[in-house]
């Protein structure tokens, strides 16, 4: 009989806006040879510590392998880790993911976490658990972080990327209960599926994680694969509509023809995350493919209207890119859904008000254009702990008082509310309180004026209801204390795709 490992996705959201755990599905399709997986999801199962600790004290784990964010899913791993270290102290407990990637020093500094793997974790997971199982030493598996004899973590070299991952045997979605409760309606279909096709991505933008994981690497699937799978999802569970969750779905137009052709064969709607520059670079050929294979929505990231700020971002596009793919969609029937970095930390105010003036001009331009606002907050100095890894530095930041911003050190801090949203890009230290209202207030308006068409549960008279309450401020510009718009979303709730996806 094979070993077995639990795999447990702590709680990120509601369970109506669950989707697939495939952070955990791919774990388990990566050690199926050798160890036998159990799947705990704390996004349908909201008992999920109590169920973690019922597995652990009735069967023997090699080991409990957790998948870490940062932001509220971090406050829920911490929760399922200790619980499940007081029931079974002796079983390793390992935390992969964005969150101990970026910050491997503060995942292992508490007395729940005794492994951090760093970026893609199928390899280093199976060699770890053969040195669990056989003895060894750490030091020799690359992109793990340990803690030695003494407790101090040791970071071992990264590993580099890899693509095998893409060769591997399909997801098993058997290991899930109740596959079909993943499956939900919204604004693209009765029953869509989250998926991910792609690995990486070859952009470095200094707010994401990704780079991080992926050290500016992308791979892309192939063709027969990603039409497997569709065929998984479309025929045996009954999926209408996909969500890619490819960190940057459209790469180079070669390797990105042959998916185009499986997914224009399909015809499912989608939405993805997508380039300007990428969307904008695509030949007509290209572009007929996406409209017959029925791209309804693609999530651009437009950042700022200041090509010094993009470039500071290491984003690689320009503003003129943001106008002109908004066209090129509108023209194409696809919708872009624009995201802005507002308040960075060198000029907060000044930059958010242009960002704003920006935000309008698209509106005049294509008045469908869905907006996604988020605060500018730069990852954390220390990418990873890997020993050969070459810091990067960064400038001294400093909060709305001038004092120096200085990180948590541990899970524990970085869990408390105001560093979950910093991780979330919902707030920051440098935010002054009158510029933290005048975001508020803006995103209000912007919201009720321009409802967005992801909404699939507020009624029509509802949403015209919002944009004509929210006319004449939009209008004059006047978005201070919004008080009237206030008062309505207390009978019509705002959809906010940022915490409820689509």
């Amino acid at each position: 009989m094979k070993p077995k490992i639990l795999l447990i996705n702590p709680t990120i959201t509601s369970a109506r806006s669950a989707r697939f755990p495939l952070a955990v599905l791919t774990l388990a399709a990566a050690v199926e040879a050798r160890y036998a997986s159990r799947i705990i999801d704390g996004n349908v199962d909201r008992g999920f510590v109590m169920t973690a600790l019922d597995a652990v004290v009735s069967e023997r784990y090699a080991a409990i392998c957790i998948t870490v964010m940062g932001g509220p899913q971090l406050l829920s791993a911490i929760a399922v880790s200790k619980a499940v270290r007081i029931a079974a102290p002796l079983t390793p407990i390992i935390w992969g993911g964005y969150f101990p990637t970026i910050c491997p020093d503060a995942a292992l500094n508490s007395s729940h976490v005794d492994f951090v793997i760093r970026g893609q974790g199928e390899d280093a997971l199976l060699e770890l658990l053969a040195l669990l199982e056989a003895g060894g030493e750490p030091a020799a598996i690359e992109g793990l972080s340990w803690k030695d004899e003494s407790g101090h973590a040791v970071h071992n070299p990264d590993r580099r990327f890899s693509a095998a991952g893409l060769a591997r045997q399909p997801l098993r979605y058997d290991l899930i209960e109740n596959p079909g409760q993943y499956l939900k309606a919204t604004y693209l279909g009765r029953r869509t599926a989250g998926y991910q096709a792609a690995l990486g991505c070859r952009y470095r933008c200094s707010f994401c994680g990704v780079n991080a994981m992926f050290q500016g690497k992308t791979a892309l699937p192939a063709a027969e694969r990603l039409a497997h799978d569709l065929g998984v999802l479309k025929q045996q569970l009954g999926a209408d509509s996909i969500t890619f969750y490819d960190h940057n779905f459209f790469d180079r137009e070669a390797e990105m023809l042959p998916l185009l052709e499986v997914l224009a064969k399909f015809e499912m709607p989608w939405w993805c995350f997508a380039r300007s520059d990428a969307l904008l670079n695509l030949s007509d050929h290209a572009w007929a493919l996406v409209r017959k294979s029925r791209l309804r929505m693609a999530y651009i990231g437009a950042e700022s209207p200041s090509a010094e700020m993009l470039r500071d971002m290491r984003k690689g596009t320009q503003p003129e890119q943001t106008l002109a793919v908004v066209e090129k969609c509108r023209a194409m029937g696809v919708t872009p859904e624009l995201s802005f970095m507002l308040a960075p930390p060198h000029d907060p105010e000044g930059e958010t008000e242009r960002s704003f003036d920006f935000i309008r001009r698209i509106k005049r331009l294509h008045p469908g254009t869905e907006i996604m606002l988020y605060i500018h907050t730069p990852l954390p100095p220390r990418l990873h702990g890997g020993s050969h890894a070459k810091q990067r530095p960064v400038q001294l930041l400093r909060d709305s008082a001038g004092r120096p911003v200085v990180y948590p050190d541990s899970a524990a801090g970085w869990a408390q509310p105001q560093w979950v949203d910093y991780w979330c890009h919902q707030d920051a230290p440098w935010l002054s309180p009158r510029l933290r209202r005048r975001i508020q207030d803006f995103t209000t308006v912007l919201g009720c004026r321009f409802p967005t068409i992801t909404d699939i549960r507020a009624p029509a008279w509802q949403r015209a209801l919002l944009r004509t309450a929210a006319t004449w401020r939009y209008g004059r510009e006047h978005y201070d204390r919004p008080w009237e718009l206030d008062a309505l979303k207390r009978f019509v709730r705002l959809w906010d795709p940022r915490l409820a996806s689509l």
